[in-house]
């Protein structure tokens, strides 16, 4: 354990957890508002992230995206990822909702049944971009380049990492005032959204009880798209995100990043918006400190380690409201 290392530079270890965090935490806040309205745990959400990821890559591939200085580029780059992102991964929990989820809950179907679905589309999504991965890299990989061809997408530069100030000894860089900005900036908006408007008010009513919900004029089905498509568009924002800040994508970038984002989640306390933000951010910082510590892979381990110990003696996490009791 070097705990030299980690409190030398514990403002730098902090900071750079919290940009881990905050993409998960954007990532967690769709499992927790699935969960929250249905009791359902979304396993193909991941896999709705990393279709965002590749619709962030397709769109800067497309604008022939470059590093750049100039703030106004990155802002016109920022915005068209998130778009993109926020497009293709709202469509595709859209989609999984419609053909996979709604049948299911017509049908009153057990909730094993449920589960088993979301892993059965979250393989089947990761193989269809694995597919197209290595129908992408047909020409440069031969003609069996499945080992290789599905491994790994490089993602434009969008801006180059550069030190903005010091906070004592911490630097803080661009890409990481970006990431935990906007991060943030959709989190607010998303809890405003749920807590101010019509909209959210008929969220936080199914949450709390579906049938007096129906009883006064809610329509179950349109907030369960909706929790859906707001849980996709905050994963496409932290697809946006991650490319931005890893520079690669690859067709199973979900599956280790979604259990982590589910991990924050219920460390928070799964079902409360404001317990996915601090879960993940907690989890970023975690993993950071578990890293430097062990200097090894052993963060993985941590993160887990921490939710057990947590869960333990805080079952509901660390803030245990449901969204159904948020307060208006």
């Amino acid at each position: 354990m070097n705990f030299d290392q980690l409190f030398a530079h514990i403002g730098q270890h902090t900071l750079d957890g919290l940009s881990k965090g905050a993409i998960y935490a954007l990532i967690a806040l769709g499992y927790t508002l699935v969960y929250g309205v249905l009791r359902l745990i979304n396993f193909a959400h991941s896999e709705v992230f990393m279709v965002g990821t590749f619709a962030v890559l397709g769109t800067w591939t497309a604008l022939g995206v470059t590093g750049t200085s100039s703030v106004t580029m990155i802002l016109v780059y920022c915005v068209a990822g998130l778009i993109a992102g926020a497009l293709a991964s709202g469509g595709t929990a859209l989609a999984v909702e419609r053909i996979a989820y709604r049948p299911l809950r017509k049908k009153n179907a057990p909730s094993l049944v449920f589960l088993i679905t979301a892993i059965g589309v979250s393989t089947v999504l990761m193989e269809i971009f694995g597919w197209v991965l290595v129908w992408l890299n047909r020409d440069v990989m031969g003609r069996d380049p499945k080992p290789f061809g599905r491994l790994i997408a490089g993602v434009p530069t969008v801006v180059e990492q550069k030190v903005l100030f010091k906070v004592g000894d911490a630097e803080v860089t661009n890409i990481m005032v970006i990431v935990i900005v906007a991060a943030i900036a959709m989190m607010i908006g998303l809890d405003i959204f749920i807590n101010r408007t019509r909209l959210g008010r008929g969220v936080r009513a199914v949450a709390q009880n579906p049938d007096t919900a129906a009883l006064m004029g809610v329509n179950k089905d349109r907030v369960i798209m909706l929790v859906f498509v707001l849980g996709g568009i905050m994963a496409g924002g932290a697809a946006m995100l991650y490319n931005l800040k890893l520079g690669t994508t690859k067709f199973d970038v979900g599956f280790l990043l979604g259990i982590k984002a589910f991990t924050a989640a219920v460390l928070g306390g799964i079902g409360n918006l404001r317990g996915a933000l601090l879960g993940g951010l907690l989890l970023g910082v975690v993993e950071v400190y578990a890293a430097t510590l062990t200097q090894s892979n052993w963060e993985d381990v941590a993160a887990f380690v921490v939710l057990v110990v947590v869960l333990m003696f805080r079952p509901t996490g660390l803030l245990g409201e449901s969204l159904g009791r948020a307060r208006a």
